[in-house]
């Protein structure tokens, strides 16, 4: 594959956000992942970023500030669009929505930040010693297929590593991140956006979990939810980056 990622600064997401300036709600969400789908035919690409989740609320009510049908709310805001996700305790239509910006609150304001220093974790012994010291990690995954040509690059803060020191082994668990179809040209391309999750232990692959609705019981007590379940593996290239020094 070629390696989009090394032109891709990681981001600072302790100071990343997308703000929006609509006079009912001017809403700041906190920037969670992005996404870099890139077009290998037109030589072009699209960033995705997806916000953080919240749940339904009431907003600037005197009370009862959280919705009695709660559920979860998440954005993906690009190319002009936002897919915003649903997830209620059952089934439901409204679990995927894909509307234009300017619809919903405005034309996004985006407040992101690169990371000012970076260093490259490319050894099992960095790893660990970004781990230990404490130092936010940032990690990379680039997909691609060949059939359409459409190549993307998950960036996303890693908030799970495990180490086996006695293995000199590390593992990335963490997400939510914004997962792309590249199976698939969808138009508006946002919309071959899923929730999922990854976990890798190598720099040549990565195991994906997505949210998807998920048979539960048997017999006549069955029913579906939204849920992270059948997973997958994928050839990847996967890198890891400090934010911040190593101590010498």
């Amino acid at each position: 594959m070629a390696n989009a990622a090394e032109h891709m600064r990681p981001l600072d997401y302790g100071l990343s956000y997308i703000c929006h300036s609509a006079e009912f709600n001017s809403v700041r969400f906190w920037v969670e992942s992005r996404t870099r789908i890139i077009d290998e035919r037109s030589g072009t690409w699209t960033d995705y970023h997806q916000c953080a989740s919240c749940k339904s609320e009431n907003t600037f009510a005197e009370r009862d500030l959280f919705r009695k049908d709660n559920y979860d709310f998440l954005p993906i805001f690009g190319q002009g669009h936002v897919l915003i996700f649903r997830r209620p305790a059952g089934m439901s239509k409204r679990y995927r929505q894909v509307s234009r910006c300017e619809d919903v609150w405005g034309p996004p304001i985006l407040k992101l930040r690169d990371a000012e220093t970076v260093t490259p974790l490319d050894s099992w012994q960095r790893i660990s010693s970004a781990t230990s010291s404490g130092l936010p990690i940032v990690g990379q995954t680039e997909i691609r297929n060949g059939q359409t040509a459409l190549r993307a690059v998950m960036e996303y803060p890693v908030k799970t590593m495990n180490i086996c020191r006695g293995r000199s082994m590390y593992q990335v668990d963490t997400g939510p991140l914004a997962f792309p179809d590249l199976g698939r040209r969808c138009e508006p391309q946002i919309d071959c956006l899923s929730l999922a999750y990854v976990a890798f232990n190598a720099a040549t692959f990565s195991d994906f979990v997505v949210e998807q609705p998920t048979r539960l019981g048997k017999g006549g007590e069955e029913c579906s939810i939204y849920h992270y379940s059948k997973p997958f593996s994928l050839r990847a290239e996967n890198s890891l980056f400090a934010v911040g020094r190593l101590a010498e």
